[in-house]
């Protein structure tokens, strides 16, 4: 598995990294963030993409093998890497808004740290 997001609105940071996948990709709604807090924060998460029109798409995680971290958990987006946001903030998803921020990705080492989509 590849991902790659070019520096963009969303993240400044480009990347291109490789992965070994160790499980299927599921859709995931909310992280728990490390960005802001020590202990952890949870936030909703989006994919975001390079579609002024139609930004938004599903952010997904999968089991990969990390050569820092043996096995984590891969939490990607869209072209233009995730957007996130605390879960008490109730504004609409923005580029603009200092209460979110863009990743390209997030590697995450407990599934605690994850919720995914129901169904």
């Amino acid at each position: 598995m590849f991902i790659e997001v070019e520096s963009n609105p969303n993240c400044e940071q480009s990347v291109f990294v490789r992965f070994k996948e160790a499980g299927p990709a599921r859709r995931v709604t909310q992280v728990r963030s490390y960005e802001r807090s020590a202990q952890g924060d949870w936030c909703w998460i989006t994919g975001w993409t390079d579609d002024p029109e139609r930004p938004l798409c599903s952010a997904s995680a999968q089991l990969v093998e990390d050569s820092g971290a043996g096995l984590a958990y891969l939490v990607f987006g869209g072209l233009w890497g995730v957007r996130l946001k605390p879960v008490a903030l109730a504004e609409a998803w923005s580029l603009e808004s200092p209460r979110q921020w863009g990743e390209p990705y997030l590697s995450l080492a407990d599934a605690k740290d994850l919720r995914f989509e129901e169904g």
